[in-house]
């Protein structure tokens, strides 16, 4: 829930520590409030998992409790404003998110080691849906708390974290024997710096660069994602030579967790964008136009996407045990089926739909990703050798964090391209058709339209935002400050490029969510018997996977 609770509290936050949220300078500070967490639990989680094969996994579970609550406590007395403040938040939510990757790296390994194969699917079903259903709860959440007090957001985590993390501590008892072994230091080194450089060029690409809406052709931008790229080669090379890798590339052989977690990636990457851009389409068009006002989009939407949750947490414990029985290809293939349906769904609706479509496409999209998510788990964990489960677990919950981190860039580039095609005309003319001088609405039109975009996704009407700044406002007629400031001028100029770059968005995550449904389809029907000692070998369960 955490990973995501901010997302929609951004404009609470931002005014908390008086911060303008359209300011060109502070579009850094909102980035890294959203993707902080995100690139830190892609990076750490591999990591944190061989520790808890090496260490125990409990100990490291306990401990990222223990870290996890400290971090909370520190978000919520931000002492700080303005950019300052900001600062603090990011630091503090990089701890966080340190001592949440030391839960999720090592919860899925824990649990396949407590469970028998035929409770498995049921037990990893109800952990991950758990999991996901958090991340849009947590949406419903930060609106909800956001019009109490920003803090609040913050707040909500600290009971629970140190309830946790005495819970942890009393409760769980390591059942599954680590070796201390050596640690990858280099391997180490080469990935965290080569994952983190790669996906923080994949951020900054989406912020306008020189006269281009995207900053693909920055030099830094390039040179990141050329960096990231080579020492990623670097850290596969390392990984193959030395005795004691951190990232096992030979659990790849095994078909049945390459193509799971191959799945799981492009999966990850459609879900990010799902929701990255049901809040921009709730908050920044479709409420508005319905009479809600821009301060009160960010509770609504997360209100108004309830049935994607409720799909999840009914299908995934469901999916999960029948995997138990008749095995995961079937459920996750047919899920991811069920999936795209619903992309190509929501692709065919108008900007202003009937509510009733659309919540029906959320649930299906929410059931088929349930009925994907818990049997692809169970497969995944259940296919390596038990003494290898915590760095699979890592590798399993780096793929599915890095697929979120991947999403924002992706398909924010996506939308922005489809903005700025049509976004600065239609913007400009609009203004000067209701009185603005030619000179402000040329202004307005060339900002740039990721800041429309993140605009819409902070609830914020960006045309009352630029008008009333430059004083335009007031020398302008009663009649046509309030229809600019109304809540349907903006959203009704901005729906047909919107739409347009809806298209596209939807279009691609369609086409990932048929990929996905084509691995997990080729994963193999078999999985390993628990417990052989002759198998216990990344070469050996591969054989019996493609068996």
């Amino acid at each position: 829930m955490d990973a995501s609770i901010v997302i929609i509290s951004l404009p609470a936050i931002f005014r908390g520590i008086g911060l303008d949220p359209l300011a060109a300078g502070n579009i850094g500070y909102l980035l890294w409030m959203i993707l902080g967490y995100l690139l830190v639990s892609a990076v750490l989680v591999v990591v944190l998992g061989r520790l808890g094969d090496m260490f125990g996994r409990v100990r490291i579970y306990n401990l990222g409790f223990l870290v996890f609550a400290f971090a909370s406590v520190a978000l919520s007395l931000d002492p700080f404003r303005a950019g300052a403040g900001a600062l603090w938040l990011i630091l503090w939510r990089v701890v966080q998110a340190f001592g949440g990757s030391m839960l999720t790296a090592n919860s899925a390994a824990i649990l396949t080691d407590a469970f028998p194969a035929r409770q498995r699917g049921t037990a990893l079903g109800i952990n991950q849906i758990t999991a996901l259903a958090g991340q849009f709860l947590g949406l419903l959440a930060g609106g909800l708390l956001a019009t109490v007090d920003w803090r609040a957001v913050f707040w909500v985590s600290v009971p629970v974290s140190v309830a946790g993390t005495v819970w942890s501590y009393l409760s769980l008892r390591e059942t599954a024997t680590g070796g201390r072994g050596r640690v990858d230091w280099l391997g180490n080194i080469t990935f965290a710096t080569g994952a983190g450089i790669l996906l923080a060029g994949i951020t900054y690409g989406i912020q306008p660069y020189g006269g281009h809406p995207t900053g693909w052709t920055n030099p830094w931008v390039l040179s990141g994602l050329i960096g990231g790229v080579l020492l990623l080669l670097v850290f596969c090379v390392v990984e193959t030579r030395v005795a004691e890798p951190m990232f096992r590339l030979s659990l790849f052989r095994v078909r049945a967790f390459a193509a799971g977690n191959l799945a799981a990636l492009l999966t990850a990457i459609a879900r990010g964008g799902l929701q990255f851009m049901l809040i921009i389409w709730l908050q920044g068009i479709w409420l508005p136009l319905h009479g809600y006002d821009f301060e009160d989009t960010p509770l609504w939407a997360g209100i108004f996407m309830l049935p994607l949750t409720l799909g999840f947490l009914m299908a995934g414990p469901v999916s999960g045990y029948l995997s138990d029985r008749f095995g995961a290809r079937l459920f996750s293939t047919a899920g991811l089926l069920v999936v795209a349906a619903s992309f190509l769904g929501l692709l065919a609706l108008p900007v202003d739909f009937a509510y009733g479509p659309f919540a029906g496409l959320l649930f299906l999209n929410g059931l088929g990703q349930g009925m994907f998510s818990s049997p692809n788990t169970s497969s995944v964990m259940g296919s390596v050798p038990p003494r290898y489960r915590g760095v699979a677990s890592g590798m399993r919950a780096t793929f599915q964090n890095s697929g979120t981190a991947l999403s924002i860039g992706v398909f924010f580039s996506l939308m922005v391209s489809g903005l700025a095609a049509t976004m600065p005309s239609t913007l400009g003319s609009g203004l000067t058709a209701h009185g603005v001088p030619p000179a402000t609405a040329h202004e307005a039109a060339s900002l740039p339209p990721v800041s429309t975009l993140f605009a819409t996704f902070l609830g914020n009407n960006p045309i009352a935002h630029l008008l009333g700044t430059g004083g335009t406002l007031d020398h302008l007629t009663a009649a046509q400050r309030a229809t600019l400031t109304g809540h349907t001028f903006f959203p009704s100029l901005v729906a047909g490029p919107f739409h347009h770059g809806l298209s596209i968005v939807f279009g691609v995550a369609a086409g990932m969510a048929l990929v996905s449904a084509l691995a997990s389809a080729l994963r193999g029907g078999h999985e390993p018997a628990d417990g052989d000692p002759a198998k216990d070998t990344p070469r050996a369960y591969a054989r019996e996977g493609q068996a």
